[in-house]
């Protein structure tokens, strides 16, 4: 059964997904805002984040809130960590992948995490030590043994440009072993479907801590790993991520490793 915090989560991921789904037949009209060059935020990532703080504060007044568009609130233990509109750009543009991420952390850790796909109703849901599941199913990361076959899935921030030339040296490397790459603009969703065994590893640098926290929960529940771009376990406090099943993480950071930057290993 799941957990209490995840009935909420999941009931706050859900509410938050109808409000997407709504504004869906008049994005030409949404305000658009960009926060920085080439990061951009609409009204419905507001709303739709407004809503999930409402749902998380009416069961845990006490718990604090990072949340991507309005901050920081409250300190302690028990954190929520929202991304309210996990690929704001493919959404924008129509294209359909994209997903709401809702994590609760505590001492920093990720204890609980959804990752809600509305277009496909798709929902995944963990708990630390209770396993990962896809609609009360039970998931797994793939099995493969190595980067032979693989497919991997990888996000070029927007953010750190100054990385590029790394990140593509990394992807020319690790393109000469496995099957192929995708990038397709959400880092969530992207881990959600490691969890799930539809990919089989994944890459990014630069990510956010409502980027990943609910994601690398769902990978490690599923039997997977997350690590930083040196193998480090753990949430990097980098956002240089690589996370997947057990072998291909460890194959991916040694073909990765020729091609990490001092700037990249911190």
């Amino acid at each position: 059964m799941p957990r209490p915090a995840v009935n909420v989560a999941v009931r706050a991921a859900r509410a938050a997904g109808q409000i997407i789904l709504r504004y869906m037949n008049r994005l030409d009209s949404l305000a658009i805002v960009e926060k920085q060059r080439m990061d951009f935020a609409s009204e419905v990532d507001r709303a739709a984040e407004a809503e999930i703080i409402r749902e998380l504060k009416r069961a845990f007044p006490g718990h604090g809130i990072l949340a991507e568009e309005s901050g920081s609130q409250g300190k302690g233990k028990h954190v929520w960590v929202i991304d309210p509109l996990d690929g704001t750009h493919n959404y924008l543009r129509g294209f359909p992948h994209f997903c709401v991420s809702i994590a609760m952390l505590e001492n920093g850790e990720p204890m609980h995490g959804v990752v809600y796909d509305p277009l496909r109703d798709e929902l995944f849901t963990a708990s630390r030590g209770d396993g990962a599941y896809l609609n009360d199913r039970r998931i797994r990361v793939s099995t493969r043994a190595g980067l032979e076959g693989a497919l991997l899935v990888t996000g070029f921030p927007y953010r750190q440009r100054e990385h590029l030339d790394a990140q593509l040296d990394m992807t020319r490397a690790l393109l000469g072993q496995a099957e192929d790459i995708r990038r397709t603009g959400s880092a969530a969703l992207d881990l959600a479907y490691v969890a799930n065994g539809r990919v089989d590893g994944y890459f990014e640098t630069g990510l956010q801590p409502w980027d990943l926290a609910a994601g690398c929960l769902l990978v490690r529940e599923a039997g997977g790993r997350y690590c930083d771009f040196k193998g480090r376990e753990g949430i990097p406090e980098s956002g240089n991520l690589v996370a997947g099943g057990l072998k291909v993480v460890d194959a991916m950071v040694k073909t990765m490793g020729p091609h990490v930057t001092p700037a990249l290993a911190r």
